[in-house]
């Protein structure tokens, strides 16, 4: 039995649209498939999450546990990029400041939603258990490492590896990925 879907499958989700090569598991989690847009060669691992507007370019891997929580605001993930097990990103947030209540069964006059489009750039990696605030972009060929925190309205600096809570730049990212995708 193949855990993933097939195409017949694919197309009974109701996505936006999805491409050719696309391999989503069926212990995947995907709300409001309406909203998701999936390029060509990408792969789904068991228990994530997609939920919102999510548009996914080629060659994306997403790897298990990881969830996308992009409401109205969007997740943007480009061509290469990769997102490692665990991950979390929010593109949309509760106010914690204490000035509103927190909670989906909550009515909106108690909630302040926080919220901003997630972007990951051509060629970006996100380490395992790494936690992404709305209105984040991960630039071009970005590294985040391992349980990293990127705070809302963070913004990188392309070809750079990035660690840590609160995110430091570490040092500068070998390019050689522009030559091997040449060979694809």
């Amino acid at each position: 039995m193949n855990s993933f879907y097939n195409k017949e499958e694919l197309k009974n989700l109701g996505l936006k649209s999805f491409g050719k090569q696309v391999l989503i598991s069926k212990k995947c989690s995907i709300y409001s498939p309406e909203k998701i847009e999936i390029g060509d060669n990408v792969r789904i691992d068991d228990f994530c999450i997609l939920s919102g507007k999510i548009k996914i370019g080629t060659n994306v891997h997403i790897s298990a546990y990881s969830a996308l929580y992009a409401g109205d605001y969007g997740i943007n993930i480009k061509d290469y990029a990769g997102i490692s097990s665990r991950c979390t990103l929010y593109a949309q947030t509760d106010d914690y400041s204490g000035n509103y209540m927190v909670g989906a069964c909550l009515p909106d006059n108690v909630r302040n939603i926080i919220g901003g489009e997630i972007i990951l750039d051509k060629y970006s990696i996100i380490g395992s258990s790494s936690v992404i605030l709305p209105n984040t972009v991960v630039s071009e060929g970005v590294a985040i490492g391992a349980m990293s925190f990127l705070e809302k309205n963070t913004t990188t600096e392309p070809w750079y590896i990035y660690v840590g809570s609160p995110l430091r730049k570490l040092k500068k990212r070998n390019k050689n990925i522009l030559n091997l995708v040449k060979e694809l």
